[in-house]
């Protein structure tokens, strides 16, 4: 299950995707995040589509996309469960307290969807975009916030960091476990309780983990004479070219395609 988070990894390929200017798929996956709040119905249609050609441009192999979808399993069922047997309307099923209504299998629907859909548009930013791409994006976008002097580098380097430290603690996790596993440590039996207290030999040695790797980084940045964004300059500095303006204008196109199917077809 470990293994199964892609969140924050890096996949290497030579797409359009890949070589696009962060900022634009940053703006995108935020796009593409209100278009699927803007659908009711036949909508998703659209929504499917534009990540079916999202993917495929990306390059990114779809089984390594929808194993990310595993970590969310839990979530997702308990989602269903709730908007199953807690949205009025239409008797289906009745199972002594609990109502399954017609309504509340729409919305269930619409809510899975939605979910999945977002963490697949998520994860396609992140699979296609380095970690110091993603710094130097939410610095530019974040930019106008420096005049009401907001830190916006050290806010857009806070971020970067975590996101990037997610599969390396994840590894890590996964490296303590099997090690206890040797060990004769059991993390499946028991009740939860039980679990919880076998969880110990667990987090244990991954926060002392953890809190060495975030002190060798900022022993790291300060022998390399890090003290903030105040003058620092990029090596690459970001530049649009003809590509990004093009992926301006698709999602506008998309973007607009929603307002409509949303507000005339009522989609």
């Amino acid at each position: 299950m470990i293994r199964d988070i892609t969140l924050g990894q890096y996949y290497p390929a030579d797409s359009v995707l890949h070589r696009l200017d962060p900022r634009v798929k940053f703006i995108g996956t935020l796009v593409y995040i209100v278009s699927l709040f803007l659908f009711k119905s036949w909508g998703y249609i659209l929504g499917t589509l534009f990540l079916g050609a999202a993917i495929w441009i990306s390059k990114v192999p779809f089984k390594f996309m929808v194993k990310g979808l595993k970590s969310i399993l839990v979530l997702l069922f308990i989602t269903l469960f709730f908007n199953i047997i807690f949205t009025p309307g239409e008797v289906l099923i009745k199972l002594g307290f609990i109502s399954i209504t017609r309504e509340g299998l729409i919305l269930a629907g619409r809510m899975a969807i939605r979910l999945v859909y977002l963490i697949m548009g998520s994860s396609i930013m992140t699979l296609t975009t380095t970690p110091n791409q993603l710094t130097d994006a939410l610095e530019r976008l974040m930019k106008p916030l420096a005049v009401i002097h907001v830190p916006v580098h050290e806010i857009s380097m806070m971020m970067s960091i975590a996101l990037r430290f997610i599969p390396i603690l994840l590894e890590e996790t996964d490296k303590i476990m099997k090690a206890q596993i040797a060990r004769g440590a059991d993390f499946e039996t028991g009740n939860l309780i039980k679990k919880v207290r076998n969880m110990v030999p667990l987090l244990v040695p991954l926060f002392v983990s953890a809190f060495r790797r975030a002190n060798d980084l900022a022993l790291a940045m300060e022998a390399r004479c890090y003290h903030g964004g105040t003058g620092r300059t990029q090596m690459k500095p970001l530049r649009y070219a003809k590509q990004d303006y093009v992926a301006y204008g698709i999602l506008l196109v998309y973007l607009g395609i929603s307002i409509a199917a949303r507000g005339l077809l009522g989609w």
